[in-house]
């Protein structure tokens, strides 16, 4: 029989009662429906396994909808998820729940005007008073004012010391279920933001930079630090298993280039391995045809060096809104795999930068490293070149 016809479509009436296992395996048959499930069907089969190091990039209004605790703190605590990028806005919102502030589900069709007038805030169906962003703002302001938080660091160490205080506040207020930032801080599971500055969490510690706070987050280092994650991945310690990296991409956006850029890092700029990540599993609503980044292909990543192409067939797009597939592929995967052990890649980032420095240090030495045969002829400016106008006309400053 050809390869092509790999599954036949045996239609039989949906009963009463059935598991989201039985659904999804008997009834996803078709288009974005079979893509889901192929990609529960690939995280509970050959992903959440040992030796796969699994790596998530969260974009989009999750959190406000409550996915942090509801879906993904369970993965974290079964040990389906090593390491994070999110989005800033993600973790902000995520710590109203637990900070015990409520949000309320509504409809995307109320009086915007009404709203402002009455002091309430709408993502959407979601509809909140103002003062739980003033109370998530007080937060953020007071616990960075605490010693640990007077230095240099990257978004690691800073989501882990905010998931620390999370998290006794969650205990002293009795809130029933974790929040993500609590939960990671729990698992030690370092949870990475591309774009530190672009969220309220960025807005309040710039404000109290104001007023001479001596925190300064370094996105340098967890460039370095990712990268070093990446690279760790292909050592687990037992010479019978073979160290994998997945990437689960929960929308696109500035995350999805965070976790993806971490190979190129690797073999394009440190000199280190060539292989790119094994797994690719991505959930989107944007087309690939308008050259943005979260539309990008596991193809297109391949020229990049971000995805090995030995293992395209190890790749997944399916085009849906993240709200559905995301808490269909958790039960699923909940439902299928024994919980892994918890890496706690968090209290391992001095040992894995470490090794990333010392076989960086290496490669350099090597006369086939990138960085020492691509480099163009670099001109010498004598004086300080003069910008002018189209006709030659000196721009006056």
């Amino acid at each position: 029989m050809s390869k092509l016809l790999s599954r036949k479509i045996t239609p039989a009436p949906i009963p009463a009662e059935i598991s989201v296992v039985d659904l999804i395996d008997g009834y996803f048959t078709a288009y974005n429906s079979a893509r889901l499930r192929e990609a529960c069907h690939l995280l509970s089969r050959e992903v959440m396994c040992e030796g796969v190091t699994v790596a998530m990039s969260l974009s989009g209004a999750m959190t406000p909808a409550g996915f942090g605790t509801s879906v993904l703190a369970p993965l974290m605590r079964n040990g389906f998820i090593d390491w994070m990028i999110s989005t800033g806005a993600n973790l902000y919102h995520d710590l109203h729940y637990g900070l015990g502030l409520d949000l309320y589900a509504s409809n995307p069709f109320v009086d915007d005007v009404k709203l402002r007038q009455e002091g309430r805030i709408r993502i959407y169906d979601i509809i909140f008073d103002y003062d739980v962003l003033l109370g998530t703002d007080a937060f953020i302001r007071e616990v960075i004012k605490a010693e640990p938080f007077q230095k240099r660091m990257g978004t690691a160490e800073f989501h882990h010391l905010l998931g620390k205080y999370a998290y006794e506040v969650e205990r002293q207020l009795g809130v029933k279920h974790s929040s993500l930032l609590a939960t990671a801080y729990e698992c030690g599971v370092p949870i990475y933001t591309s774009s530190p500055g672009d969220s309220s969490i960025g807005m309040n510690l710039a404000a109290m930079a104001l007023e001479g706070s001596a925190l300064q987050i370094d996105p340098l280092m967890d460039v370095n630090e990712t990268a070093a994650i990446a690279y760790a991945a292909r050592e687990t310690g037992n010479p019978e298993i073979e160290g994998k990296s997945a990437a689960l991409i929960i929308g696109g956006g500035s995350p999805k280039n965070f976790l993806l850029q971490t190979q190129p890092q690797l073999h394009e700029v440190l000199g280190l391995e060539e292989r790119g990540h094994d797994f690719f599993i991505q959930v989107t609503d944007a087309r690939p045809d308008t050259g943005g980044l979260s539309g990008a292909t596991p193809n297109e990543a391949v020229s990049w060096g971000k995805v090995d192409p030995e293992e395209l067939p190890s790749t997944i797009v399916c085009y849906t809104d993240s709200t559905i597939a995301l808490p269909i592929m958790t039960a699923y995967v909940i439902n299928q795999c024994e919980p892994r052990p918890l890496k706690r890649l968090y209290d391992r980032r001095d040992e894995m930068m470490a090794k990333l420095k010392a076989d960086y240090q290496v490669a350099k030495l090597n006369a086939d490293h990138p960085a020492m045969n691509s480099a163009p002829a670099i001109p010498v400016i004598e004086r300080e070149p003069v910008a002018t106008y189209p006709c030659g006309t000196p721009i006056r400053r």
